[in-house]
């Protein structure tokens, strides 16, 4: 069943999405070469707790981390580490925040120090991904058209789309209906109402789309050892166009 939010609710989770947007801000200021990810773990724990937010991951379904930490070729769910960070790597960050009961999500792909031309391609192209996908998210609109908006520009860049892990209804809890893949067909799947609230979040590899999954049962990598970016929002559907609940001021 799909919840659709009032417009309280939205409001409600968007503050939320202030505080988490606020902390990538700090984060992006923190990755350079000789940071470990053990580091920005601690620091949005501290974040959340200063600003009245609390971690909704830590927990979720036995996960013991405020953060996902995904380094190179781990596509997705990236444990926390202490080792360093080096220069050329990008590391994703993906956190839920809650504020009194209302979640944001939102996830961003940090390049640490001078990355390659390909690497910085993909960061490039992924991000543009997530912004073409909220450009279909008015009324009226269907879920493939966001899937296809994305589909469609990544592959004529040169790079594919990941199936396993696609966005998803939030609210109360993290993972609600709707699914939204992030490939697709246009003018498919479910209409698009004002008060659906979901992610946006595709993860764009630079080699094949397929994964395999770590022995922690968590992490996701690339099958072919490529590197994965992932660029993520939480948008609300109103009826003067996507809202961005989580946009980075």
């Amino acid at each position: 069943m799909i919840i659709l939010k009032s417009p309280r609710e939205i409001e409600l989770m968007k503050n939320a999405g202030d505080i988490l947007a606020a902390c990538h801000k700090e984060i992006a200021g923190m990755i350079k070469p000789g940071i470990s990810t053990w580091e920005i773990e601690e620091f949005v724990d501290s974040f959340l707790e200063r600003n009245g937010a609390t971690p909704e991951q830590k927990g979720y379904k036995g996960y013991k981390y405020a953060t996902c930490a995904s380094i190179n070729d781990e596509i997705c769910h990236g444990f926390p580490r202490k080792t360093p960070l080096n220069e050329g790597d990008i590391v994703t960050i993906d956190m839920v925040v809650n504020v009194n009961g209302a979640l944001a999500d939102s996830a961003w792909t940090y390049a640490v120090g001078k990355v390659s031309k390909e690497t910085s391609h993909l960061l490039k192209v992924t991000k543009e991904a997530l912004y073409r996908g909220i450009e279909q998210c008015n009324e009226g609109n269907r879920i493939g058209d966001i899937g296809h908006a994305i589909q469609s520009y990544v592959e004529a860049e040169g790079f594919s789309v990941v199936r396993d892990f696609i966005g998803h209804g939030i609210g109360a809890i993290i993972h609600e209906k709707p699914e939204i893949p992030h490939y697709g067909l246009p003018g498919k799947g479910l209409r698009l109402k004002e008060g659906m609230v979901f992610t946006i979040e595709p993860m764009i590899n630079v080699g094949k789309y397929q994964m395999k999954m770590d022995v922690n049962g968590w992490t996701a990598r690339t099958i072919d050892g490529k590197y994965s970016a992932q660029y993520e929002h939480t948008i609300a559907i109103t009826k003067n166009g996507p809202l961005i609940l989580t946009e980075q001021k």
